[in-house]
């Protein structure tokens, strides 16, 4: 898995940050930041979570 992020596409609501806070952040205006851009095998459930959490689909895993 790979997370790809669209930063223009963020609304900063912290959803993903919420649901997988090992994977996301957020910037100092809110913006996503992946911080696992390669997730582990232990960590795909919860970055998966992170991922349908987002509202507005500003991430996804290829």
């Amino acid at each position: 898995m790979h997370i790809e992020v669209d930063r223009d596409k963020c609304i900063a609501s912290g959803a993903c940050v919420f649901a997988a806070p090992a994977i996301f952040d957020q910037d100092d205006d809110g913006i996503v930041l992946a911080i696992v851009a390669d997730p582990t095998p232990e960590q795909e459930a919860g970055a998966a979570a992170g991922i349908r959490a987002c509202p507005a689909a500003a991430i996804r895993s290829e």
